[in-house]
């Protein structure tokens, strides 16, 4: 499973979703990157795969950075989540 976190501006909590594969969480992550390049706001609509009924929409004027990333067991054996939060000591 892989995790697509976005931080919005003026905001402390990240969105995420959640996609099965690399190459679907790929493209999430590049359709979200060419939004912000743009320049036009637009509004981006994401659903998550792992919680069926999550969807979230957000302005890509409003985003300020993404990440992707794996859920795996290494993380929590680590004890550090993985976002943008998990500094490294």
């Amino acid at each position: 499973m892989f995790i697509i976190d976005l931080t919005l501006k003026n905001n402390p909590l990240a969105l995420s979703v959640q996609r099965k594969t690399a190459e679907d969480a790929e493209t999430i992550y590049q359709e979200i990157l060419t939004a912000m390049e743009s320049g036009t706001p637009t509004l981006l609509a994401l659903t998550c795969e792992f919680q069926t009924g999550k969807r979230l929409s957000v302005r890509s004027s409003e985003i300020a950075a993404v990440q992707v990333s794996e859920k795996s067991s290494t993380a929590a054996a680590s004890g550090r989540p993985p976002g943008f939060f998990a500094i490294a000591q």
